[in-house]
């Protein structure tokens, strides 16, 4: 494609839309590449659509051309799979942020896909109702973000995955036909669900542009405890007590591995409010319709565990201010990621497993760098770890060595190289892991059905 032709795209683009949509490529370098990446972005193009309509204008143009599409939420996704080049135009739903409806009978909202998840949960708040979807990113990752990687988070393991939430959704395919599955009924069993074809396909099968997501009544009560244990047996003894006595009302539980806690409370980082000597640490969180009745009920389960042995040590928030403390040693690594290089990785595996994986990994990564760290936390009830990894090696790029260590063994325990961030560019040479051939074919079939040019997101799962 030549230049000429490419800036023809761009002045089409911006007759189309107007110039307060298309961000020319020094407008564009004003912004950061992503969240983990402070480089400035580079595009042809960045485009702001306000309307599903004009995403679909946009699509047209670029799929009569064959010009490649990089769409972008908030730009926290850890996989490399918003990655942009100069010859690549930018579709960035953030100015389609609208909550445009609450529909408290049937607890449901119909949101745009630009929202960012914080400004929806809030939103929703206000309405007297909950939509359960939370991580660390809610200040920055957006809804369609969310649907794209088939987000999940600290409230999986009572809700679910972003797939679990969502009812209908519209989206935008390649050549840019708009396919409106808008949903509100938790029943419809008629003919494919094509929602989830979308949920989890990271941008390359089309733009979701609005969503319907299911909401939750309001939690009247939230239990809190942050609990040390010595050895991970009692850890997922703890989890089933927690199954059995609070039932659905245990919305998380997020373990994090000694030294993961020790590097996120040392000096200059979080304040422990416990010893920083214990094996295993965990975050248990219980939310209920009855604040008497349900705080009592948490704090008996605890005393039961003290008094077997199962636990160690509990502290349980008095305020919101120290329920947010406890959060905040959980979800900010901050003092994990200041050590470069590091690299992130999200598995995820049977419980049952993962003590001895953890074992294998680390003991492998000990052997090939003696000065380097792996720190492991993660959302044990659904199966899901987080590691990072520090090899201490001066500034090489180990990154791929890495990989081998951490993947590797995840074929002999049935794991999968990612639980909740989805593939990118960055795992796609390690999808065969936890996917069979017939399978990713069966994928690429999908791609090429509903993208045959493969222009979105080129290069992202497999390629």
């Amino acid at each position: 494609m030549t230049v000429g032709h490419l800036v023809d795209i761009v002045d089409k683009l911006v007759k189309l839309l107007g110039t307060e949509a298309v961000l020319l490529p020094d407008q564009v370098a004003e912004r950061a590449s992503s969240f983990w990446d402070a480089s400035p972005m580079q595009a042809k193009a960045l485009v702001r659509p306000k309307t599903t309509q004009e995403v679909s204008d946009a699509l047209k143009l670029c799929h009569a051309t064959g010009q490649t599409v990089i769409t972008h939420g908030g730009l926290s996704g850890c996989v490399e799979g918003a990655v942009t080049n100069r010859d690549h135009i930018v579709i960035s739903l953030e100015r389609m942020n609208a909550i445009e409806e609450i529909d408290k009978v049937g607890s449901t909202a119909t949101i745009q896909a630009g929202a960012v998840l914080q400004t929806v949960q809030e939103k929703i708040a206000d309405a007297g109702l909950y939509f359960p979807l939370d991580l660390g990113a809610r200040g920055s990752c957006t809804i369609g973000g969310n649907i794209a990687t088939n987000a999940g988070g600290i409230n999986v393991i009572r809700y679910g995955m972003m797939r679990n939430l969502v009812l209908g959704l519209e989206a935008v395919l390649a050549d840019g036909t708009i396919i409106s599955c808008m949903n509100k009924m938790l029943k419809n069993n008629s003919g494919y669900d094509l929602k989830q074809l979308f949920i989890g396909s990271e941008g390359t099968l089309g733009i979701v542009t609005r969503v319907i997501v299911k909401l939750e009544l309001a939690h009247k009560s939230q239990s809190t405890a942050l609990i040390a244990l010595e050895d991970f047996s009692k850890v997922t003894e703890v989890l089933s007590l927690m199954k059995s006595k609070m039932g659905s009302t245990l919305s998380a539980y997020e373990v994090m591995w000694g030294n993961y806690y020790r590097a996120v409370t040392a000096e200059g980082w979080h304040k422990s409010p416990m010893s920083r000597d214990f094996s295993f640490y965990v975050v248990v969180e219980c939310d209920g319709t009855d604040p008497d009745r349900d705080g009592e009920q948490f704090t008996g389960v605890l005393e039961t565990a003290l008094g077997k042995e199962l636990i160690l040590d509990a502290i349980l928030p008095q305020s919101d201010r120290e329920r947010e403390d406890v959060w905040n040693i959980r979800e900010d690594f901050e003092a994990i990621t200041v050590q470069k290089p590091y690299y992130l990785y999200d598995v995820s595996l049977p419980i049952k497993y993962m003590h001895t994986y953890i074992e294998e990994v680390q003991n492998s990564m000990s052997a090939e760098w003696p000065n380097g760290a792996c720190y492991v936390l993660g959302h044990i009830g659904d199966g899901n770890l987080h590691l990072f990894v520090v090899p201490r090696q001066g500034d090489k790029d180990l990154h791929g060595r890495s990989d081998e260590l951490v993947y590797t063994p995840l074929t002999k325990y049935a794991g999968s190289v990612s639980a909740e961030h989805g593939i990118g560019i960055e795992k796609k040479a390690w999808l065969n892991i936890c996917r069979s051939e017939a399978e990713i074919a069966l994928m690429k079939q999908f791609k090429n059905s509903l993208d045959p040019k493969g222009i979105l997101n080129p290069g992202l799962i497999f390629d």
